[in-house]
């Protein structure tokens, strides 16, 4: 074969495997960044079906319940980038139960986005490449999931992630500020979320516990539940 032949047969082979590159991608849309540091800024969200565990306060049931359109790599990009959006967020559902998601977060990366991927913490984070960002979803009691945390997650975490705690009761409180007293915790690599759990317990309440216990976190209101609080997807 001439080296032109060879060379186009390799091109055509490597668009061949970009393209059967399929994640089940329950929606995409565009909305702003309801949760995180990155709160307020518009983002481009790919969520993805399938989840592990079965949390009490779960408020995307439908990511677990419905199969999701297999869409490629080179699709989600092609549906995202009409958004303009630099922030782009991976979630589910649990991203990290589908082996392209890596390859996803990297893509993304390379195409000039600042990649967050939502995970929750009970499957191995060290998978997602740098710079991607890892907002690692650790689950207290009244989850009824908090025996699924994967905490050898915690040397995985670098410069740039963060850990968001959902808080529904003292109960789960006092058990996330044990985690965050642990010697085991990088308190001063990540960003600390604590949120509470929308109409279980006031927020008030929350940062009364935190003011008086002096914890270097922050409060984690879902901001996306403020603006369109009779919307559940697509937000």
């Amino acid at each position: 074969m001439a080296i032109g032949g060879l060379i186009a047969t390799l091109q055509n082979f490597k668009y061949y495997i970009q393209m059967s590159v399929f994640l089940p991608v329950a929606e995409i849309f565009h909305s702003i960044q309801g949760e995180s540091t990155r709160a307020g800024r518009p983002c481009a969200f790919i969520r993805l079906a399938g989840c592990n565990l079965d949390c009490r306060w779960c408020d995307t049931r439908y990511a677990n319940g419905e199969p999701g359109r297999e869409l490629s790599i080179d699709m989600i990009l092609a549906a995202i980038r009409p958004f303009g959006a630099k922030l782009a967020e991976i979630t589910g559902g649990e991203p990290l139960l589908h082996r392209n998601t890596p390859a996803l977060a990297a893509r993304l990366a390379r195409e000039g986005h600042e990649v967050l991927v939502e995970t929750n913490g009970s499957l191995d984070i060290s998978l997602l490449p740098y710079p991607v960002a890892r907002v690692l979803d650790f689950k207290p009691p009244s989850s009824g999931q908090s025996h699924r945390n994967r905490f050898e997650n915690l040397v995985h975490l670098r410069r740039g992630d963060e850990v968001k705690i959902v808080i529904a009761d003292r109960r789960d409180y006092e058990w996330a500020r044990e985690i965050l007293r642990d010697d085991a915790f990088p308190r001063e690599l990540v960003e600390t979320l604590f949120s509470p759990v929308m109409d279980r317990l006031p927020p008030s309440e929350l940062v009364s516990w935190i003011l008086r216990d002096k914890l270097p976190v922050r409060v984690n209101l879902q901001l996306h539940k403020v603006i369109w609080p009779d919307r559940e997807r697509g937000v």
